[in-house]
Order: structure tokens, then C-alpha cells, then sequence
């Protein structure tokens, strides 16, 4: 009666086996440490790490360990504490300037041979931890100058459907759009035209001139929507790379607070979240572009480029066929040769130009622009003086074989790139360039001893809980025991593996979930103990108690399950850390409640034949 199939002890030994190997990770401690990565055009090497060794001297920083991996373009110094992290960090930032990114890290300490199995710890909130801390200024007159040139465009384009001559329609300084006609009657119904198109702007018509100016309240109203553009931006990048529970919020008119828990590379996550790359498609222009490039004369409607592969000079049409910000979805993959590409999606309006483009231009070049805004760092009178450097690269030209609209394939990108890129283009575009104007490790809100004592009492509390089970229901204590400290290496290990962030709500979920399991395993003794006292023999009393008691169990457990998959969907922040403590914590606890216990007592119980008593 008392029997258990071997493939679930076969199932309890595998999940141990896992989990003890996933849970370990946790034990090993993290670094401070600083992370030095390359821009474009430079290396690290051997040279770069005396370097920097020589910095650290010179700032009275002693280094744990400068790590050097050329092949990733990065070095990590290692350090003891928080505070020479910081004076390693300013540094470095003065020392290396501009061609080199220099980041604040928290480096794992985990074994070569843990991480072999892709085993690595759970990241802990920043109440619990603390974590990194950005404060980013956004670059709202960039906003109104991209919004300004768009207008431009569209009169532009407003003229050239309607056939309408003019001479130039250029921005100018002060943010007005001054068109020059080529007769008075031309000026008329052209302001007709972009009246009808552009209602909402403040034009003066002087002759064969058209000004047009964007009224003050349109201005502020762009300002306000670059920053509410760029914090949704930010949450959308901030998914991409994985980053649990962040905080971003607005701080002031134009800043922006991003606090990131639990971050292992803040390098790339400082890389990601403030990156302003993005694609351009333009028609190649007919002409000699090295002697444009030579005599500086352009002809009218296009830009010198710069192409990527050659360092030569290319000549491009001032009107972009479709941009990053009119791209619905990216995807990095592979083009028939196996080179890396990008699969783009345009949206409708875009994807009608491109088809329109391709339907009339079959057989003709067409060439695809990187641009990226690069930040930069003087050192002026011994001050940090920050700009940016915006760089226009041309990866790829390449005739139009056929037509096409929506979706293609843009190649010409080496592999890291075009993953960075396809993730770029999946969450948005920031809506103005943003600068990095304070970074620091900030520490756990609820101060580090705190924490240390909340652990403790934890476990203390833990402890006295498996000595009263072991007092009170004797051997079948012990076996509960167990079970519960299976529960908990299974919690650990599932957040470990999936990367969760464990915050003080999810160890408020945790604890609960616990608490479950002991209430589980009480109701097993006791329907054990009860069958016992109605006469039943002790192997049928086991038996008996555990299938009374599942379905109680089960029942239970379920409804607790339905609540947090409920906290989960419609929470946010830390009731989401409950949820998903609370919801693994359940599911681990009946596992151990109802499978592992009921195999160690079959172990113990099963083959004892003259069995009459249980130490229950």
C-alpha cells in the first residue's frame, strides 16, 4: 500500500541536483569594480592596462585585479569597496577622456566552473543591495531642431508634389522656416497649400517669401512630449536588456532618474539606454562626390557622407526615403550570404515611400546611413565640459533589384551591431539625445545593517521553526525539515535562473510561501496522526494521510497561485516582486510538501515489515 514509482525519486534527485547547482551562486559575493570599454577606433590592450594601473597609482587606488579581455573590447578593475570604487571611477573618467566609456560595475565572483553551466546569482533590488543611479539631461533644443527640420521637409515636399518653383526653403537660427517662391503667385498658393497641411503654424507672406514661425505653445508642447517620449523609451530599452524592476521617473523639466537594480553590466546598460542610433535610407545622387569633397561645392539637394567600408566620399539626396522612427518592428537575422542584417518593418506611410521609391528607381543605387550620437567629455579648467559628436556613416549601397515596400533586409553591419541596432529600432527611438550628467552606485534604502539583521532574524526564525517540527512530530519533523529547506533552494534557484530581482516585497512573498509550505506538511502529520488513532496500521496510515491531505493541499495552493498570477498582471513594481516570489514559493512548496516528503518516508517506512508504531 505504502508505494512510490522510481522515476519520481529519479525526478527528486534531478530537481535537487539543479536547484542546489543553480542556488549556489548566491553565496558568493560581488565585487566594486569599474568597467572600461573602447569606442570606435581604439583598443584594449596591454598598453591600456599599464595605463590604467598607472592612473590608479597615482589616485592612491589599490586594485583588487585589472582584468583585460581584448576580444570584448573591455577591462575590469576589481576593487574592495564602494568608496575606492568611486575615486577609481573619477579616475579613470579624467585620465582615458573621450574614447574611452568608463562605467561603474558590480563584478560576479562566481566560479569558472558554476558559470560553465550558465549559473549565476539572483540580483536583489535596490532596496536590499542598492544598485546603479543615473540622472540623464535631455536635449530638448535638439527636439525643436528635429521637429523644425520635419516641417521643413514636409513644405518641401508640399512644393515639389505641386509643381511649385521655388529657389530654397530653409530653418533658420531664431526656429523660422523661410521659403523664397520664384513669382508672388507662386507665394499665394503656396501658402494655401501649407496652410491646409500645417494649420496649426503662424505664417507671413512678404512678397515671394513665406515665413513661417511654430507658435510658443506648440514649442513647450514639444519640449514636454521629448521627455515623456524618452522615459517611455528608456522603460522599452530597459526590457530589452533585462533589467527587473526599474525606476524611471522625470526629475525637474528636463532631466530624467534612472535607477537599475541587480545590474551585473552597467557599461552596457549605460550604453543601451542613452544610445541614440538609428537608420536612414536616401537616394544616391548622380555626380563626381570626390570632387565635391575636394572643392567643396555640392550640388543643390544633397550631402557629402562618408562611406563606412571605403572612407570615401558619397553623395546622397537631402530627402530620406524612411528613418528608424517609422519602424515597426526589427529583427537581427542573416541575408542569403550568412552576413549579419537587420529585417525591417516600416509602418504604412513609410512603406508606401519605400515602395513608391523602389517602383521608380529599379536598377538605381540607394544607400543606408548609421547615425549615431556620440557623447563626449572635455576637460576644461579642470571641469567636465560634455557635447556630443553626431556621426553619419554609410554602411551600404546597393542597387534596387526590385520593388518592395514594408519589409526588407538592410545589411552591411557586423554581427554585435546589428543585435544592438534591431534592439535600438524595437524600443523606439529617443525623441532628443540625452547626456549623462550623474552616475553613482547608490546604496540599499533600508541601510546595510538593517538588512543584515533582517537576514538573520529570517533565519533564526527559520531555524527554531525545523527545531519545533523535529520536537513536535519527531522523525516526521525531520523529513519536514528537509523538505522546507528544499523549498527555499528551490525559490533561490528559480529566481536565479530566470534573472528575477528579489526586492523586501519578494521576500515578504517568499516568507508566505513558506508559510504555506509548513501549513502543508502540518496538514500531512496531522491526517497521518489521525488515521492512527482510528486503529488504521501505520504503512496505510501514511498512505491514507497523504492522498487525504492532497487534495486539501492542492485546493489551497491553487487559489494562493490564481492571486498572485492576479498581483502580477495588474501590479506594478514592487507588488510584481511579491507576485512572482509568492507564485514560485507556492508551486516549490507543494512539490516538497506532497512528492519529496512522501518519497523520503516511503524510503524510510516502505521495507519495514513488522512496522506498528510511526515516530510521529
Amino acid at each position: 500500500m505504502l508505494e512510490f514509482p522510481r522515476w519520481k525519486y529519479a525526478l527528486i534527485l534531478l530537481v535537487v541536483f539543479v536547484a542546489t547547482l543553480y542556488a549556489l551562486p548566491n553565496i558568493y559575493p560581488q565585487d566594486p569594480s569599474v568597467q572600461v570599454n573602447a569606442t570606435r577606433g581604439v583598443v584594449v590592450d596591454e598598453a591600456l592596462r599599464g595605463r590604467v594601473e598607472s592612473v590608479l597609482a597615482d589616485a592612491g587606488v589599490d586594485a583588487k585585479e585589472v582584468e583585460l579581455d581584448a576580444q570584448a573590447g573591455n577591462m575590469l578593475v576589481r576593487l574592495d569597496d564602494l568608496d575606492a570604487q568611486t575615486r577609481a571611477s573619477d579616475a579613470l573618467r579624467s585620465a582615458l577622456g573621450e574614447d574611452y566609456v568608463v562605467a561603474l560595475n558590480l563584478a560576479s565572483t562566481v566560479p569558472d566552473w558554476l558559470t560553465r553551466f550558465n549559473a549565476k546569482p539572483m540580483q536583489l533590488g535596490l532596496d536590499l543591495q542598492g544598485g546603479v543611479h543615473f540622472v540623464m539631461q535631455v536635449d530638448q533644443q535638439a527636439a525643436l531642431e528635429r521637429r523644425l527640420d520635419a516641417y521643413a521637409e514636409e513644405a518641401r515636399a508640399i512644393l515639389r508634389d505641386n509643381r511649385i518653383r521655388y529657389q530654397s526653403v530653409d530653418r533658420r537660427a531664431d526656429g523660422a522656416i523661410v521659403a523664397v517662391l520664384e513669382s508672388e503667385a507662386d507665394a499665394a498658393r503656396a501658402n494655401t497649400l501649407l496652410a491646409a497641411d500645417q494649420p496649426t503654424l503662424i505664417r507671413n507672406v512678404d512678397g515671394s517669401r513665406i515665413t513661417v514661425r511654430v507658435p510658443d505653445s506648440e514649442l513647450q508642447q514639444i519640449s514636454a512630449d521629448a521627455i515623456e517620449q524618452n522615459i517611455t523609451t528608456l522603460r522599452n530599452r530597459i526590457d530589452e536588456i533585462g533589467v527587473s524592476e526599474p525606476v524611471i521617473q522625470r526629475q525637474g523639466t528636463d532631466r530624467v532618474v534612472v535607477q537599475l537594480p541587480g545590474v551585473q553590466d552597467t557599461a552596457e546598460a549605460k550604453r543601451m539606454i542613452g544610445a541614440t542610433a538609428t537608420l536612414a535610407y536616401y537616394a544616391v545622387v548622380e555626380g563626381d562626390a570626390v570632387e565635391a569633397q575636394r572643392t567643396g561645392i555640392v550640388p543643390p539637394g544633397s550631402r557629402l557622407y562618408t562611406d563606412r567600408r571605403t572612407g570615401g566620399p558619397v553623395l546622397l539626396s537631402r530627402r530620406v526615403i524612411a528613418t528608424g522612427e517609422e519602424m515597426v518592428s526589427a529583427q537581427s537575422a542573416y541575408d542569403e550570404n550568412g552576413l549579419p542584417a537587420v529585417s525591417v518593418t516600416l509602418n504604412a506611410s513609410a512603406g508606401k515611400r519605400m515602395f513608391d521609391f523602389t517602383s521608380a528607381n529599379v536598377g538605381k543605387p540607394m544607400a543606408v546611413v548609421y547615425v549615431e550620437r556620440v557623447p563626449q567629455v572635455r576637460m576644461v579648467d579642470g571641469e567636465e565640459v560634455r557635447s556630443f559628436r553626431v556621426s553619419e556613416e554609410v554602411i551600404s549601397v546597393a542597387n534596387v533589384n526590385g520593388v518592395f515596400g514594408r519589409q526588407f533586409q538592410t545589411t552591411g553591419l557586423e554581427k554585435q551591431e546589428a543585435d544592438d541596432l534591431a534592439r535600438l529600432l524595437r524600443s523606439g527611438s529617443l525623441a532628443a539625445p540625452m547626456d549623462f550628467v550623474e552616475e553613482r552606485i547608490i546604496g540599499p534604502s533600508l541601510g546595510k545593517e538593517n538588512v543584515e539583521r533582517g537576514v538573520t532574524a529570517v533565519a533564526y526564525a527559520f531555524l527554531f521553526t525545523l527545531l519545533f517540527f523535529m520536537l513536535y512530530y519527531r522523525m516526521f519533523g525531520l523529513v519536514t525539515s528537509v523538505a522546507l529547506l528544499l523549498n527555499l533552494v528551490i525559490v533561490l534557484a528559480v529566481m536565479s535562473i530566470f534573472g528575477a530581482t528579489m526586492t523586501l516585497p519578494g521576500f515578504a512573498g517568499l516568507a508566505l510561501s513558506i508559510g504555506l509550505s509548513v501549513d502543508a506538511n502540518v496538514l500531512i502529520n496531522e491526517r497521518i496522526r489521525e488515521e492512527l488513532r482510528l486503529g488504521v496500521p501505520p504503512r496505510a496510515a501514511i498512505a491514507v494521510g497523504y492522498d487525504k491531505a492532497s487534495t486539501s493541499i492542492f485546493d489551497a495552493n491553487v487559489t494562493g497561485i490564481l492571486a498572485g498570477v492576479a498581483l502580477y498582471a495588474f501590479g506594478t513594481g514592487p507588488l510584481r516582486g511579491f507576485a512572482i516570489t509568492l507564485v514560485v514559493g507556492i508551486i516549490a512548496s507543494m512539490f516538497t510538501a506532497l512528492t519529496v516528503t512522501r518519497g523520503i518516508t516511503t524510503l524510510i517506512y516502505a521495507r519495514r515489515k513488522k512496522l506498528k508504531t510511526l515516530a510521529i
